[in-house]
């Protein structure tokens, strides 16, 4: 089953089917053409690209190594198995963006310099949600993996914040802003096969929450609280670099925020707990 927009809601098993369906490497997509364009783009054009991996590397690093309290709390077989799977897909995409650098950008290094380096660019919004909310989620449950409500809570702020709010949206005005102007064709194709596997990700994140809150309606209440303290944050890491009116990506901050919103309010209606509540 699909929500209309690529997103696989499904049970764990047959996004694990999916999965297997699915696989791709790293270092199977051509850069070539990518290596020689880099040498041919503007000061602008490299400061976008190099804005775009800057919060991509921190984000799949962050996501990568604080997910296995997922994989470790109280689920079914079905849904371990299937978790186990994103872990490996977040490793798969850390190692293209590294990749990426290393042969397109020329600036071989190990992936925890990348990350180091890209850090200092991101946003203090942005390192908020991945350097302490996320953290803080992730040692919650690590610490206590039959605590439903720290499941729920690690559940809505991975999969339908910064897997889903984020990343969807930077996806769509990313690509469509490179594949305009014909550039960087290697990249965008491993991005899209990112994108693939993120949609599966969060059909994922929207199953068990609405499962759960179907089972546990106080559950509700959680990815309320969740979203409540992360949704400013999130608002602030949506800019891109620009000065509030038509930015680098040729669109504005309300028309990326206006997706990003679009986005949040159709898969909380499919959750059970619509955005209107969640301030109320």
């Amino acid at each position: 089953m699909s929500d209309g927009n690529g997103l696989q809601l499904n049970d764990p098993q047959t996004l694990y089917r999916r999965w297997e369906e699915s696989q791709w490497s790293p270092f199977a997509i051509g850069l070539d053409a990518d290596r020689q364009q880099w040498l041919a783009l503007d000061d602008a054009q490299r400061e976008l690209v190099h804005f775009v991996l800057s919060s991509l590397m921190v984000g799949e690093e962050r996501i990568t190594t604080k997910f296995a309290g997922l994989v470790a709390a109280d689920g079914s077989e079905e849904e371990t198995t299937f978790l186990a799977t994103q872990q490996v897909d977040e490793a798969r995409h850390m190692q293209f963006y590294a990749r990426f650098q290393d042969e397109v950008v020329a600036e071989t290094q190990v992936i925890a310099a990348h990350v180091e380096r890209a850090r200092a660019q991101v946003s203090p919004s942005f390192r908020h949600i991945f350097d302490e909310v996320l953290v803080e989620a992730h040692d919650a449950l690590v610490a206590a993996p039959a605590d439903l409500a720290a499941k729920v809570r690690f559940v809505t702020l991975y999969h339908q914040v910064i897997e889903a709010t984020l990343g969807l949206t930077s996806f769509k005005f990313i690509t469509d802003h490179l594949r305009e102007r014909e550039l960087l064709r290697g990249f965008v194709d491993g991005y899209e096969r990112i994108h693939h596997d993120e949609t599966r990700h969060i059909g994922y994140g929207v199953w068990f929450l609405r499962e759960t809150v179907r089972e546990r309606p106080e559950m509700a209440d959680v990815v309320r609280e969740m979203l409540r303290d992360v949704l400013p944050s999130v608002a602030d890491a949506l800019k891109p670099p620009g000065d509030g009116g038509e930015d680098v990506l040729g669109v504005t901050q309300d028309d990326i925020r206006g997706f990003a919103l679009g986005g949040l309010t159709r898969r909380l209606e499919i959750i059970g707990v619509p955005l209107a509540t969640v301030y109320a």
